[in-house]
């Protein structure tokens, strides 16, 4: 039995799978990751290529928002989320009688997961390091908020929207937070694969921290498919990835050469690592996360302290 998905985690919600993203000039042909441009992956391994520390990486992503070099962007938000709040509200804490929870989207890009949380009634935060990307949310914002994927739910009082500038694994953005720095729900999707591995200590800890009780933490795990030894951005993260850092915040845990987790050297986990509630493939999500066969490879996971 593989110690990474114990009985009782690979439950059925959402399983249903429905390939549904094709290449417009060719409709019955699926895409997969393997026909996405490779000269787009090779542009981003040798940008990132000499980038260390949070910092030059932030320099390097505005960069390429600065020159609109943009191949992440999909241009709405990821299926898998949307479907995530719409049927399983469940695995989430009720609002409060008074005031409205609060959501955190690091590295949020345009803004597409941060519309549709306020549109959720969350008081939506999305923080980037780059300002050229959040002047791009600024503009998402004023023309789409609302509307499609956006409009308010029925029942549920809008949250707001507030954008934030500043380094994730800093403190200087929470001076802009409401209420302090604690949220009840922070989403990952294209966050984690952004960064080298030699940070990922540093993410699961930041996530730990920033999490309110009886909070959570949403991650769609992308890309699942690739080779460690392929690198990145986007970097590997298979869903084994994401239960080693997150039961296990803000430790150094064993990496191979080739940069495969080492899983027979880890420990015990954390007393303070976030528990895995739920963790299934979507029914649906971005193109990227099919393969050939027209099958989901990402997987979403929902955690709790």
């Amino acid at each position: 039995m593989d110690p990474l998905f114990p009985p009782g985690h690979h439950l059925p919600r959402l399983s249903e799978q429905t390939p549904q993203p094709t290449d417009g000039n060719h409709p019955s042909k699926l895409l997969s990751p393997l026909d996405q441009p490779t000269d787009a992956r090779a542009r981003l391994l040798s940008h990132f290529q000499s980038a260390k520390g949070t910092t030059e990486h932030g320099q390097k992503w505005d960069d390429l928002w600065k020159e609109g070099f943009l191949p992440w962007d999909k241009g709405f938000p990821n299926p898998a989320l949307v479907d995530l709040l719409t049927e399983c509200q469940d695995l989430f804490t009720p609002p409060p009688k008074s005031g409205r929870r609060k959501a955190l989207v690091p590295g949020c890009g345009k803004g597409y997961d941060v519309l549709l949380l306020s549109a959720f009634g969350y008081d939506a935060y999305g923080l980037e390091i780059s300002s050229n990307a959040l002047e791009a949310a600024r503009r998402n914002e004023k023309e789409m908020d609302g509307k499609g994927d956006y409009e308010m739910r029925e029942g549920v009082e809008k949250g707001r929207v507030t954008w934030l500038a500043g380094d994730f694994f800093a403190d200087g953005f929470l001076k802009d937070v409401e209420g302090g720095g604690a949220f009840d729900l922070i989403y990952d999707y294209t966050f984690l694969s952004a960064l080298p591995p030699v940070m990922r200590p540093a993410w699961s800890k930041r996530f730990v921290e920033l999490l309110a009780p009886g909070g959570r933490v949403v991650c769609v795990e992308f890309p699942t498919y690739k080779p460690a030894s392929t690198g990145g951005p986007p970097w590997a993260l298979p869903p084994k990835i994401y239960l080693a850092h997150l039961s296990r915040p803000g430790d150094e845990l064993p990496y191979a050469e080739d940069g495969e987790l080492e899983e027979s050297k880890l420990g015990e986990p954390s007393k303070t690592g976030l528990r895995r509630i739920e963790h299934f493939q979507p029914k649906r999500t971005h193109q990227i996360g099919y393969n050939a066969e027209g099958k989901v490879t990402d997987w979403v996971s929902v955690w709790a302290k």
